[in-house]
């Protein structure tokens, strides 16, 4: 995606500044996502994505670093405060109903999340901050997280963290589409956004038998049936409720006829909290719920427990700048809540290290279809990618001013 030189901004505030490089660029930002989503790569296998991203940032001056599977980092500036801005890149197996122009061509694969929006916003925020460094008007660092593998638990955030990128960051800011509210408006909430999401996976084994005989052996099929409707509600009344504590089970699996009790079973699903707290507590009572639950029945019990991802949480003085930045970007009516959600997120693990905070970015058409996130019909307003490289930028530089 090339792109001409950014004019200079000399003599205008830096809000203009943003908005104007923001507009001269924002149709091949609209080409880039359309690119993205033609061509979306699962977490871990992002490498076209890698390479057109890291592409078009590389050309704006910005040091790019690849890191060691896929997804890169970007800086830019030198010396005083350094600020992060994050997008994950990674797209969804999710087959695309949507009948667009630029639907994927990758069959059973999908940017069903956004995460295409929200690298073109990331791009179009280095643009912005491109021209004001390019100007001398960038007081401070900034460094781009450009993350795979978010769609998959505990998250490729961890990986780029291990990589060393929050080093000597002091705030770092995010955004996701949300398809519930419009364009031209984005949601902001103070506290805990998402919730905490794990992963667990009860394998139950017995010796298997008739049905007309359960008494002679480890009724397994009733064992598993008994944790599925038990464990989310003692997990309910052994933690405190408002912990926000939910266990919703995806998948359960045992047998293959009516008459015979199964030697083998597996129940599996998501528990989600939404305080930070009480998520370290979680696994034990987990396990010791299951075991006790299964005991009576005669069978054993394997319980794989994956922690996933924490909270998102935004910090006080990170709101407060995010505020501003939607006021500036959208007007004083630009803002909405933003309901707390029992969706995962592992943004969560940079805000466990260093403040920071999450935008809900409005990709609805006023008027139009309200769609929802992980499902192929998805559709979103190209509206909101201008938008979200402006609230990017403008987060970045009140974080550097502060």
């Amino acid at each position: 995606m090339t792109i001409e030189p950014a004019p200079s901004t000399a003599g205008e505030s830096w809000d203009d500044a943003l908005r104007h490089e923001v507009e001269r660029v924002s149709p091949r930002l609209v080409e880039l996502r359309r690119d993205l989503h033609t061509h979306p790569e699962l977490s871990w296998g992002e490498a076209r994505t890698t390479d057109l991203l890291a592409s078009a940032v590389d050309d704006l001056g910005w040091r790019v670093t690849r890191m060691p599977r896929s997804g890169f980092v970007a800086e830019l500036g030198h010396g005083g405060r350094v600020v992060a801005l994050r997008s994950d890149i990674d797209a969804l197996p999710v087959s695309e109903t949507a009948d667009l122009p630029w639907r994927s061509t990758v069959p059973g694969v999908a940017h069903a999340c956004g995460h295409d929006v929200h690298a073109a916003c990331l791009v179009g925020a280095a643009h912005a901050l491109g021209a004001l460094h390019a100007s001398g008007d960038l007081p401070g660092t900034v460094r781009l997280f450009f993350q795979p593998a978010e769609e998959v638990m505990p998250g490729g955030a961890l990986h780029l963290i291990g990589n060393g990128v929050l080093d000597d960051v002091d705030r770092v800011f995010g955004l996701h589409c949300d398809p519930t509210v419009d364009v031209g408006h984005a949601g902001l909430r103070l506290g805990s956004l998402t919730s905490a999401a794990d992963l667990v996976e009860v394998r139950l084994s017995g010796p298997g038998g008739h049905t007309s005989r359960p008494h002679r052996t480890g009724d397994l099929t009733f064992a598993l049936a008994t944790v599925a409707k038990e464990l989310p509600a003692v997990v309910s009344r052994r933690m405190d409720p408002r912990a926000g504590a939910s266990v919703v089970w995806g998948m359960l699996s045992a047998g293959a006829a009516p008459n015979v009790i199964p030697e083998r079973g597996v129940l599996a699903g998501t528990v989600r909290i939404l305080d930070a707290v009480a998520w370290a507590d979680c696994e034990k009572l987990v396990r010791e719920v299951v075991t006790e639950l299964v005991r009576p029945y005669g069978v054993a019990a394997e319980i794989e427990y994956t922690r996933g991802v924490p909270p998102v949480v935004t910090d006080a003085e990170s709101f407060r700048l995010l505020e501003e930045s939607v006021a500036a970007v959208l007007g004083p009516d630009g803002q909405v809540p933003a309901p707390q959600s029992l969706g995962g997120e592992d943004f969560g693990w940079y805000l466990d290290q260093v403040p920071g905070g999450m935008i809900r970015l409005g990709t609805r058409t006023p008027g139009g279809t309200t769609y929802d996130l992980h499902r192929g019909d998805l559709i979103v307003d190209e509206a909101a990618i201008g938008i979200g490289a402006r609230l990017l930028a403008e987060a970045a530089l009140r974080a550097l001013r502060a």
